[in-house]
Parts: C-alpha cells; sequence; structure tokens
C-alpha cells in the first residue's frame, strides 16, 4: 500500500438541505411578546422581529444607531463584516423612546449590569420562557423572529430585492427561500408597519 501511487479523486458531497423552520404567525409574535415581563428583553425580542435582526445585532447596538430623524438603524459589522441600514417603524421608534425614558442607555442600547452588552443567553432563555408562557409551539429559537419578520414583509408586498438588503443576505437566493412560504408574494416595495399590525390583529 505504501508503494502505491497518489490517487486523485473528486468526492461528490450531498448539499446541505436548506430548510427554514415553521413559520410564526402574526398572532404568535404578539402573544410571545405580550408574555415577556421584563420591559428591557421585550423591547429586545421586540427588535428582533421589528428590524427583522440576528440576536447578535439586537445585543451589538448602540444609542448611536438609532436614527430617530431618519427613523433608522444602524447595523454595524453584521454577518459577513457589513455595515446596513433597517427601517424603524414608526410603533417601533415609539417603544425605543419609551425605553430609553425608562433605563438611559448611556452607550450599549442594551446593556447589563456590567455596563457591557448584555449576555446572549439571557435573551435566548426569555424568548424561550416567553414562548412557553404564550403556549407557543412551533419548532425554532429566537431567531425565528427575523424569520418572522421576512415572511410577514413579503406578505405585505416589500420586494424580494429590498428584503435581501435589509436582512443582510449575501446571496439572494438566501432570501428566496422565504417565498416558498408565500407563493403569491408580490414584488412591492413598500415596507410594513408589523410593530403595530400585531396591536391590530391582538386588539
Amino acid at each position: 500500500m505504501l508503494g502505491w501511487p497518489t490517487v486523485a479523486l473528486e468526492v461528490t458531497l450531498p448539499k446541505r438541505p436548506q430548510r427554514i423552520p415553521e413559520l410564526l404567525t402574526r398572532g404568535a409574535v404578539a402573544a410571545i411578546l405580550a408574555a415577556c415581563d421584563d420591559p428591557r428583553l421585550r423591547t429586545m425580542l421586540t427588535v428582533c422581529y421589528g428590524c427583522g435582526l440576528r440576536l447578535s445585532e439586537v445585543l451589538a447596538l448602540r444609542v448611536q444607531d438609532i436614527d430617530g430623524e431618519r427613523r433608522l438603524s444602524r447595523i454595524t459589522q453584521g454577518k459577513g463584516a457589513k455595515d446596513r441600514l433597517v427601517p424603524l417603524s414608526p410603533t417601533l421608534l415609539e417603544e425605543l423612546r419609551a425605553y430609553w425614558r425608562l433605563y438611559r442607555p448611556a452607550d450599549w442600547l442594551f446593556a447589563g449590569r456590567t455596563g457591557e452588552p448584555l449576555c446572549a443567553s439571557t435573551l435566548q432563555r426569555a424568548s424561550t420562557d416567553a414562548k412557553q408562557a404564550a403556549g407557543v409551539t412551533t419548532v425554532g429559537g429566537i431567531h425565528g423572529l427575523r424569520h418572522a419578520y421576512a415572511a410577514h414583509q413579503l406578505a405585505a408586498g416589500l420586494s424580494v430585492e429590498r428584503l435581501q438588503r435589509l436582512m443582510g443576505h449575501r446571496s439572494i437566493q438566501t432570501t428566496l427561500r422565504y417565498v416558498h412560504w408565500l407563493p403569491s408574494a408580490s414584488d412591492g416595495e413598500g415596507a410594513l408597519d408589523l410593530i403595530a399590525q400585531l396591536e391590530v390583529d391582538h386588539g
């Protein structure tokens, strides 16, 4: 065997299946947020859904990243080391202003007791507890709020290309996975005030 020449074989690896977790309905999102008793953690979960952010992106938000005048949130060095701007709906902006008046954060928007960003496990646990308290049984963790943002915006008529930019996806193929939930999604340019819609559906 040691005398055999080197054999170069082209091995074709099976593609990793791309699956999207079960979709949270607007009613389920509203129930989860309502079941979170801690105002700070509830605001963080609301931002996850209202801006479609990843867990790490919510934790990395600074006060200076919130542009109230232009109603934008700056996501600095998100996945792929890319910056992007995400619109803040009027309802979400008011919630963030109420949060600031309550906690008066100076640097990190969601700081822990040490002044550093809140621990990821704290928010993950809050999401899990709120989901259980709300009786929501869909499979998936806190990232399900980001998936729900994408699907609900497409349902409201947001274009796939626009959603790709808001989500920070490098490839549009990643964004197109959400179309499978919404085969009749239109190609409009509007963006739904998701937080306000929760209040309508849950009212």
